[in-house]
């Protein structure tokens, strides 16, 4: 089973990710992961990536493409299949990714689509404070200090301050919109409601792939 995850930061996509794993028994590909490994096995594509990376430049989409492409050619693509998680991030990156797939002569089957209202998002991913003395983590919806806690004791990092967040959400969207609607054309979307338990978020998707299988 070949496979796409998709859904916004904060929609549980690593959560299911790894679920999915478990129960298909694919290989997960996330980028991060791709790129370690291609730069720890020297492969041409690795070494490149690390050339621009040493000096601090942005890896350009076609050395990420074919970092990619290199991961999917390895055998035990073949045979488990994969879900591939972190990619495609733009338009001209899905439709490097059908290229590769078809040279690789691999199908893709099915791209789950974690959805959650970003409102609900913004709530989720700008609630985290950090207690000043100690660094502990908390949320101010689903994992509040004490009742009555002081405020100034705690802060927020900018990357969890709301403004950060939504910026952070509008880019994600922007990005992401024209992947799902191409993949939407080719009927391989399957749309999951992310706003429920996890376990039954992952029963929902239980029954897209039991299908595909």
């Amino acid at each position: 089973m070949n496979l796409l995850i998709m859904g916004l930061p904060g929609a549980g996509k690593g959560t299911q990710a790894a679920k999915i794993v478990e129960k298909f028994g694919v290989a997960h590909i996330s980028t991060g992961d791709m790129f370690r490994a291609a730069m720890a096995n020297q492969t041409d594509m690795g070494l490149l990536a690390k050339s621009y990376i040493d000096k601090g430049d942005l890896v350009p989409d076609e050395v990420t493409n074919g970092i990619v492409k290199e991961r999917l050619g390895q055998a035990d693509i073949k045979e488990k299949g994969f879900l591939l998680d972190g990619y495609p991030r733009t338009i001209e990156q899905a439709h490097a990714l059908d290229a590769a797939l078809a040279d690789l002569g691999i199908q893709l089957q099915g791209v789950i689509n974690i959805e959650i209202d970003s409102s609900k998002l913004l709530e989720r991913l700008s609630g985290r404070i950090i207690h000043k003395e100690t660094g502990e983590t908390f949320h101010k919806v689903f994992n509040p200090p004490a009742a009555g806690y002081n405020e100034n004791d705690y802060y927020q990092r900018e990357d969890d301050k709301p403004e950060s967040v939504k910026r952070r959400l509008e880019v994600n969207m922007a990005q992401g919109d024209p992947i799902i609607a191409h993949y939407r054309e080719k009927g391989l979307v399957h749309d999951i409601e992310g706003d429920q338990d996890i376990e039954i978020v992952f029963s929902d998707i239980d029954k897209v792939l039991s299908n595909l299988v």
